[in-house]
């Protein structure tokens, strides 16, 4: 047996310590600060309140812009820079406690003025905003002090308080309005850095900011448009996470990495197969029923998707209380669409053009859904496009037969009361019925107009409804507090903080 002598253990022990003592002295290693985060698609410019781009939200929503209120993570709607509020019992004046000691980026003071500014610029006849139609129901916007401000409506909108906690509604200042598409001023947690475009969005910490800080010193959006690349970045650690992951047949091998959290939850992104009814042969519902009957969602769902969505039969989100199962009203049968298409007077079928944006779940079902058109004699000819192609020539343009693309507002059923939508959807009922809902506070009566509505889209068949667009966040396993579901076009980086 080996012995140790007394002297021996003494010199252990005192080694020991000296160890002990040295490795007390250093401090433990501090939780980061700074977080990359991957996205899909680069944002048009950084101005919420004008384009309709869900890329912009993405990245300044509530991160550097903020509303009056705010639609949070589970969907509830809470104060913001309004500190509360108080609705006539008409449902048609709204008087708003708005916040003091707030500041913008620049170091301009927020007050009553700014929100008159923002919301009176967001009604206006040469306004841009994405939701400028559902401004118009503002009759007026007064200022009763710098604390306080009152709107009144031209009639009840229901979801007034929730509209105005969506990226289109946040406060902008007149001072920097102007120039906020490329050098963003609000007032939230975070404050603008620099874009160097093609690569990144960065932000930082808003010292000065009103509210909780922020745990995050420094954020960066970085733009990787490919699925490799992507997937290439997350395992390289080129990038902390993705909120929302473009490539999901790449889920089950970050599930199976306990370095990663692979997050599903839901958004309010209904994919449809956008349809010109002003265009023929589009302009015949019975062209339109058949391109309904045509479409084999779980075949989509499973070729595009790999697994993960969810059928819709209209425009409405499945996890919605108003939600009605419509998928069945025109069930996946080629005969009955040759049949419905010879009626309309194209037995041999015909030919149309599908111009496809970006996302890989457009470009994937596009392929899927002409191989399907193909069999009732349907040629579709695919056209990809960037983001800036397809918003100028199909949603401002109206330039197009067909497209495929997510509508990610949430509750946003009224886009088809639009006379200027780029669907061309014209339907008085409709939007008679859709005038009801806005002036409906009571949820149960509003629910029985809404689930009227989806029955009529559906019936119509004025779109090909397709599947409700899942949130497929992957992330590194130790960052905490990124959004599960995605209630709003958000990333919501308040609560985001490295686990110590």
């Amino acid at each position: 047996m080996t012995r140790i002598s007394a002297l021996g253990l003494r010199h252990m022990a005192l080694c020991s310590l000296s160890l002990f003592a040295i490795l007390a002295a250093v401090p433990a290693e501090a939780a980061r600060t700074d977080v990359t985060l991957g996205v899909r698609l680069e944002p048009p410019h950084l101005d919420p309140t004008a384009g309709a781009a869900a890329a912009i939200d993405e990245v300044v929503f509530i991160n550097l812009f903020e509303g009056l209120t705010q639609v949070a993570a589970d969907g509830t709607v809470k104060p913001a820079l309004a500190e509360s509020w108080t609705i006539s019992e008409d449902g048609k004046t709204y008087t708003f406690k708005l916040r003091e000691g707030v500041t913008f980026h620049d170091g301009t003071s927020f007050d009553a003025e700014d929100v008159k500014f923002s919301l009176e610029r967001a009604k206006a006849a040469k306004s841009v905003n994405a939701q400028k139609a559902r401004f118009e129901a503002i009759e007026s916007v007064t200022v009763s002090s710098p604390s306080e401000v009152t709107v009144a409506l031209k009639q009840p909108v229901g979801d007034f308080i929730t509209l105005l906690g969506t990226g289109d509604a946040v406060i902008v200042a007149p001072e920097s309005a102007g120039t906020n598409k490329t050098a963003p001023v609000g007032t939230g947690p975070f404050r603008f850095g620099q874009w160097v475009q093609g690569d990144r969005v960065e932000l930082q910490k808003n010292a000065d900011y009103w509210g909780t800080p922020v745990k995050l010193d420094k954020a960066v959006f970085k733009i990787i448009a490919d699925n490799a690349a992507s997937f290439s970045a997350l395992m390289s650690g080129d990038v902390d996470g993705f909120p929302i992951y473009p490539a999901p047949e790449n889920l089950l091998q970050f599930e199976a990495d306990p370095r990663f959290a692979v997050v599903v939850g839901t958004t309010e992104g209904e994919t449809v197969l956008a349809t010109n009814n002003a265009r023929k042969p589009f302009d015949d519902p019975r062209v339109r029923q058949a391109m309904a009957h045509l479409i084999d969602r779980q075949a989509l769902i499973d070729g595009a998707q790999f697994g993960y969505g969810t059928p819709i039969g209209s425009h409405f989100a499945p996890h919605a209380p108003a939600y009605e199962d419509l998928t069945d009203t025109y069930p996946f049968d080629v005969e009955k669409a040759k049949a419905l298409l010879a009626e309309a007077g194209y037995a041999n079928g015909f030919k149309a053009t599908l111009k496809l944006p970006p996302p890989s779940y457009a470009r994937r079902s596009g392929e899927i859904l002409a191989a399907q058109f193909k069999e009732a004699g349907i040629e579709l000819e695919i056209i990809p496009l960037e983001w800036a192609q397809w918003l100028e020539q199909v949603f401002k343009g109206k330039d197009y037969d067909l497209s495929i693309v997510a509508h990610t507002e949430a509750n946003d059923i009224d886009i088809y009361a639009r006379d200027d939508y780029y669907f061309n959807y014209k339907n008085p009922a409709f939007n008679a019925l859709m005038a009801k809902v806005r002036i409906t506070s009571d949820e149960a009566e509003r629910n029985v107009l809404l689930r009227q509505a989806q029955e009529m889209l559906a019936k119509d068949a004025v779109n090909g409804f397709l599947f409700q667009l899942p949130k497929t966040g992957v992330w590194d396993a130790k960052l905490k507090g990124l959004w599960e579901n995605a209630p709003v076009q958000a990333n919501d980086l308040t609560g985001v903080h490295w686990e110590d």
